[in-house]
């Protein structure tokens, strides 16, 4: 699949058939595209061109298969997006229904997460059934990283808030083997949703709501890539984050604690 492609076009708004129509080809040859066959050279230029973007993004095989180099340096990145906001919700539901083994989350409060599709526990439980490793890490309503986020951002305490009310759509899944949900105080550069060998990184911007800020889809094609280094630095700040705890939570919430 030339996910590449895939992201471009829904990053367009551009259909396969609306594709097909400036390439002059039937749209059943746009659908062998996106399902990996490269297309021929003027087919190739004509939508580069029409998408905006460069042609060996698209098909970086075909540059190897011309004697060059397809690997290098961002060979990773299969697409960006203007702001997380702008991700299609079908993005963010294919990746999360077709992950075979890890589903990682990095992130202070994630409130859209759950906003965006009210069947995230449910999804995240079949996932965990299937044999997925679901791990999803928040911010620490106490802690000071949050505290000085939310004061960066101008909304004070607004920030725990976010996080405890966050947390509740996810409480089903404690009692689950193979989900865990943590809690890290740390300085967050940027958020992050892996499943299996795709990641979505949405980089943090001093004083600006992550859902303001760009986002970039990277695909795993190589060690010690892109994809590697934001893959470690989620495991660095998970194996420092303590295991959440409802309970405990609610009531250091009043004051009990």
């Amino acid at each position: 699949m030339n996910e590449r492609l895939h992201s471009v076009l829904a990053q367009r708004d551009v259909s396969p058939e609306s594709l097909a129509e400036v390439c002059e080809v039937d749209a059943k040859t746009v659908s062998r595209w996106l399902s990996g066959r490269v297309p021929h050279p003027r087919h190739r230029f004509r939508a580069a061109q029409h998408l905006r973007v460069e042609e060996t993004f698209l098909w970086p095989v075909a540059k190897s298969r011309t004697g060059q180099s397809g690997v290098g340096v961002g060979i990773e990145l299969v697409g960006t997006y203007q702001n997380r906001a702008s991700v299609p919700r079908d993005v963010w539901l294919s990746l999360l229904q077709g992950a075979q083994e890890q589903i990682d989350v990095l992130v202070f409060s994630g409130t859209f997460f759950a906003q965006s599709n009210p069947y995230v526990a449910k999804m995240l439980t079949e996932r965990a059934a299937a044999g997925v490793r679901v791990r999803l890490c928040f911010g620490d309503p106490r802690g000071q990283a949050a505290a000085i986020r939310g004061r960066e951002e101008g909304i004070g305490n607004t920030l725990a808030a976010k996080i405890r009310a966050s947390l509740t759509y996810y409480r089903p899944l404690l009692p689950e083997a193979g989900c865990e949900v943590r809690l890290h105080d740390t300085t967050l550069y940027n958020s992050l949703f892996r499943y299996d060998d795709n990641l979505l990184v949405n980089p943090h911007i001093w004083g600006q709501p992550a859902s303001a800020n760009p986002l970039f889809h990277l695909k795993r094609a190589q060690s010690n890539g892109w994809f590697d280094n934001y893959a470690q630095s989620f495991d660095a700040v998970w194996a420092s984050a303590r295991p959440w705890n409802p309970d405990q939570e609610e009531r250091a919430a009043h004051g009990q604690d």
